[in-house]
């Protein structure tokens, strides 16, 4: 797992690539947000470490790019200046989580297990609910099987089986063009 480290303070970097490391990730830095942008580009990370005060473009505008292009790395804001106008603005670009300035490594390790922990109970949930639907669509229950996919959508908006079990509601209801839509969506998800 690659995990990008975004600070412009060397202290931070090191501090976070050393426990990183240790846990068995691969670690690529940044040290401004130009920098950041050019190493996702260049290779998208499975996670960032991002700082919101960062010299020529700050944290939350780098979030705020990196969403506007379609990528949805999780990513853990680093601040010192926590205020609950970042906070929300960071969260509405999809931040998970929040490193307050100064950190030790063991709230590092925090933040990494409520993610892996996060992560796995969206897999759960999604395995479960897409059996729940299969069975709903199989006893021709198509409303309320759309509107729980409709619901892990949401919470899981890259699972090309739910796009394709959209796509076969849509077909079973005769919804030819939106089917054809979800399908196609499927797809590019590898499904």
């Amino acid at each position: 797992m690659k995990v990008l480290v975004v600070d412009d303070t060397k202290n931070i970097r090191m501090l976070l690539t050393t426990c990183l490391e240790l846990y068995g990730y691969e670690v690529v830095t940044a040290v401004d947000g130009l920098d950041a942008l050019n190493a996702i580009q260049t290779s998208t990370p499975d996670l960032i470490f991002l700082d919101i005060k960062l010299p020529e473009i700050s944290g939350t505008e780098v979030l705020r790019r990196i969403r506007s292009s379609g990528i949805i790395t999780p990513v853990v804001i680093m601040t010192a200046f926590a205020t609950v106008k970042n906070a929300i603005e960071c969260t509405k670009l999809g931040a998970v989580a929040y490193l307050q300035k100064p950190f030790t490594a063991d709230k590092v390790k925090t933040v990494i297990n409520e993610l892996i922990n996060r992560t796995a109970s969206v897999e759960n949930s999604t395995e479960v609910n897409i059996k729940i639907c299969k069975a709903l669509i199989e006893d021709g229950e198509l409303n309320e099987s759309y509107i729980l996919l409709k619901k892990q959508l949401a919470i899981d908006p890259t699972n090309g089986e739910v796009y394709f079990l959209i796509a076969l509601l849509y077909d079973k209801k005769g919804n030819k063009e939106e089917a054809h839509r979800f399908y196609n969506i499927a797809k590019q998800f590898q499904y």
